[in-house]
């Protein structure tokens, strides 16, 4: 397995920024093994670098989320990003010598950016593409969001003064964007929302066109329909957040 630091030719501001910003990144990746009858293995995600102890907490987050994602979130699998692509490349391998005539190559692309950061937020999208076999891969976002003042990841809802309220206004706007008839269901038009009541998603995250909401495929909607994403202005939704992470 190979890991490595994109280095550019400006080494030496990266190394001068340590001494002077509390948080900055530098983005890293990692590969599988290059060869015939190997998935094709590709990680690129931000390092968090600098004295601030959020950088810490925001580079463990990552790594155990794309551990996850790579051992199928079973726990104990791997410690390391290099032992869960060794664990990736380990069931190919078993599962191509029962299944060989059934087997198309695997692969795991995964990257993450950082969408937003200001003095008391750090944002992170990772986008992984995956496929294992089937008929067809599948995608996955996680959103993720960092508290600088306390140095902690935060539970999406932990962003918000009112839970309530902001749930109803975003309900509001999604009926609007997917033209959903005022006054019927929430499934009224092929959604599949538990219980037919609208829900928040597990993915909640800030960039700069705003907060967006997003549910991953199957989440509230069929594979065929793929993910759903509602964007909300942050001029529109600033008053929800609580006071400190209004910038």
């Amino acid at each position: 397995m190979k890991y490595f630091i994109l280095i550019s030719s400006m080494l030496f501001l990266f190394l001068s920024c340590s001494e002077e910003e509390p948080l900055f990144f530098e983005p890293i990746e990692y590969q599988g093994d290059n060869c015939k009858d190997c998935p094709q293995v590709m990680i690129a995600i931000p390092e968090a670098m600098g004295k601030e102890k959020t950088a810490g907490t925001i580079n463990t987050a990552l790594r155990e989320e794309i551990i996850a994602i790579l051992t199928n979130g079973e726990s104990g699998q791997a410690a390391t990003l290099d032992e869960a692509v060794e664990v990736f490349e380990t069931e190919y391998r078993e599962i191509r010598d029962k299944f060989s005539d059934e087997m198309a190559g695997w692969k795991a692309d995964i990257s993450a950016e950082v969408t937003y950061q200001d003095l008391q937020l750090v944002s992170i999208s990772i986008e992984a593409d995956m496929f294992t076999g089937g008929a067809h891969g599948y995608r996955v976002t996680r959103l993720m969001n960092f508290d600088r003042d306390n140095g902690v990841e935060l539970e999406p809802l932990q962003l918000f003064q009112d839970e309530d309220a902001f749930k109803k206004f975003a309900e509001l706007r999604f009926r609007e964007q997917e033209k959903i008839p005022e006054g019927s269901s929430i499934n009224s038009t092929g959604f599949m929302f538990a219980d037919d009541a609208f829900y928040l998603p597990e993915n909640i995250g800030i960039s700069g066109k705003g907060i967006t909401l997003l549910y991953n495929e199957y989440e509230v909607a069929s594979y065929a329909d793929g993910r759903v994403t509602l964007t909300l202005p942050m001029d529109q939704v600033r008053d929800f957040l609580k006071p400190r992470f209004r910038s």
